[in-house]
């Protein structure tokens, strides 16, 4: 059974940083693609970051560009989400998807996603 766990959300000040985890088990994702989606109250859901699982190539939002990373750790089977000048607006409730995505902004391209994790940037 695939899982994806995410960790690492909270409040911080506007400015501040934070580092999202994605704890994944249950398959191998060699092949998939790992992404982070985020969803704010009364919005739909929004791409942020992707990266294939076995490839370097990485994808970012616009809104991100410069200021998250996407990472993993092969050995834990972890993908990370380092957030850094972190503004209002990314206050979200952040998720963790995998899926043989093709389009990897799309969110319909993934087949498992976590329970998200909650992001609150004060001003």
């Amino acid at each position: 059974q695939v899982q994806l766990v995410e960790s690492g959300g909270g409040l911080v000040q506007a400015g501040g940083s934070l580092r999202l985890s994605c704890a994944a088990s249950g398959r191998t994702f060699s092949n998939y693609a790992m992404g982070w989606f985020r969803q704010a109250p009364g919005k739909e859901r929004e791409f942020v970051a992707a990266r294939r699982w076995s490839g370097g190539s990485t994808y970012y939002a616009d809104s991100v560009k410069g200021r998250f990373t996407i990472s993993r750790d092969n050995a834990k089977n972890i993908m990370y989400l380092q957030m850094n000048s972190l503004k209002p607006e990314d206050t979200a409730n952040y998720y963790c998807a995998a899926g043989r995505a093709t389009v990897v902004d799309s969110e319909h391209e993934y087949d498992y996603w976590g329970q998200g994790t909650q992001v609150t940037v004060s001003s």
